[in-house]
């Protein structure tokens, strides 16, 4: 039993139990490429959820993971079959819930780790914060902690290098050889603006990859994949630490 894991505690240990900060993981349920599973985002977030965590309880920080959302917005492959879609409304109604049970009992520190590039929750929080004007919420993307180059030599975003080379180091029983694996080759936008990061619009998947991947995972290895890992849980623990003893009326210098 880990005490700052709510789906192993009980109310023994937790009734009296001081908390700071909850933490929720949020994946999803999608195709990736043909050799990851379509549970990737949601046992990444998780595992990074834990262990980040761990570390965070044992530095003294008083934090809750609750359990994972396994559900994603997927609006843009709809055509892929079992690709589970949560709309950003379904979101909403699922975080504000979430939320009012947290202020109701004494818990104003609220932390959506996300693992999903599809989820995108700043416009979400913006409207939780004018709900409940007591709560310090915010939000996390994991896969942005740290710089790619540093650890891998191909980008790309889903199924890529990145991703095959932590699943292959976390959860080497649900990969495929790299032989079964497509090159995940992705198409742009004909419209130079939408490939820009000052335009934008949503892709249609299967018009953009024929493997459902983006970005070529043929370079992975479960090497790379350790070092990457290391380097997010050190740095989401950090932050899970900080977020946990700041004053909530002392935030800016």
């Amino acid at each position: 039993m880990k005490p700052f894991i709510l789906a192993e505690t009980n109310w023994k240990a937790l009734k009296d139990q001081k908390i700071e900060l909850a933490v929720l993981p949020w994946g999803a349920t999608e195709a990736h490429n043909y050799h990851l599973p379509f549970a990737t985002d949601n046992l990444m977030v998780e595992k990074i959820a834990r262990d980040s965590a761990q570390s965070a309880w044992d530095k003294g920080a008083k934090v809750i993971v609750l359990p994972a959302i396994p559900f994603g917005v997927n609006t843009g492959q709809m055509d892929i079959r079992l690709n589970i879609n949560l709309n950003p409304g379904t979101q909403l109604a699922i975080l504000d819930d979430i939320t009012d049970v947290l202020n109701r009992h004494g818990i104003f520190k609220f932390l959506i780790l996300n693992g999903h590039g599809g989820n995108d929750f700043k416009q979400m929080i913006r409207e939780l914060g004018l709900r409940y004007p007591g709560m310090f919420i915010c939000g996390c993307n994991w896969f942005q902690s740290f710089d790619n180059s540093e650890f891998f030599e191909n980008s790309g975003g889903h199924a890529d290098e990145m991703e095959t080379s932590l699943m292959q180091y976390l959860f080497p029983e649900l990969v495929l050889p790299l032989a079964e694996a497509g090159e995940g080759k992705g198409k742009k936008f004909r419209i130079k603006a939408l490939n820009e990061k000052w335009a934008w619009a949503e892709r249609k998947w299967t018009q953009v990859t024929t493997d459902t991947g983006i970005g070529n995972p043929f370079l992975a290895t479960p090497e790379k994949g350790e070092k990457c890992f290391n380097e997010i849980i050190k740095r989401i623990s950090t932050f899970l630490v900080d977020l946990s003893k700041a004053d909530l009326d002392n935030m800016y210098e």
